[in-house]
């Protein structure tokens, strides 16, 4: 289900406020009380934050049983405070934020590699108890290509050997991400 500009904005509004929030030790906010069919759908999303350009912090959930406009609070405020790699947010970095908010679609699994599309499908690799993930833009952003992205999200994201992906016993999943983005400052 695709998101109409307002939809978007309404998200990037929350994911705002609840950076904020989780910056300041306040409580979340909740979703509007009238949210669309599209916000009201159980679906996963990532929130990535970027401070000149940079990443500052990014987590999301592949899958979710709530609402999408409750995820992207949920994942605001974690990218915001729990990104492990990151200090958490201060203050003084609020008006240097830009939110990315990628809104996914449901898993498919994929019969094999040759049906991933650089630059359009996120993919999730799972073998033996390990899992790894990359966006559709990391794609894009990275420039490799399929068998580098594969192998990448195998070593690099999976904890998985190199080549895991080409093995039967490794299952592949892609899924697409409405990806929009602005600064913090403008909400």
């Amino acid at each position: 289900m695709s998101l109409s500009e307002g939809e978007r904005q309404i998200l990037l509004e929350i994911a705002g406020s609840s950076v904020r929030a989780a910056v300041s030790g306040t409580s979340l906010p909740a979703p509007p009380e009238e949210l669309s069919p599209a916000l009201q759908e159980a679906r996963g999303a990532f929130v990535t934050l970027t401070r000149k350009r940079k990443l500052r912090g990014c987590i999301g959930l592949i899958e979710s049983n709530l609402s999408l406009a409750q995820t992207v609070i949920k994942m605001a405020k974690a990218a915001a405070t729990q990104d492990i790699r990151f200090p958490p947010l201060r203050p003084e970095e609020l008006n240097e934020i830009v939110i990315e908010i990628s809104a996914l679609s449901r898993l498919q699994k994929a019969a094999s590699a040759r049906e991933i599309v650089l630059g359009r499908d996120g993919v999730l690799v799972r073998a033996g108890g390990r899992s790894g993930v990359f966006l559709p833009q990391v794609a894009k952003e990275t420039g490799w290509d399929l068998e580098k992205f594969l192998s990448e999200l195998c070593s690099g994201k999976a904890g998985l050997p190199e080549q895991a992906w080409k093995s039967p016993e490794t299952d592949l999943y892609t899924f697409t991400a409405e990806v929009f983005q602005a600064p913090i400052t403008s909400q």
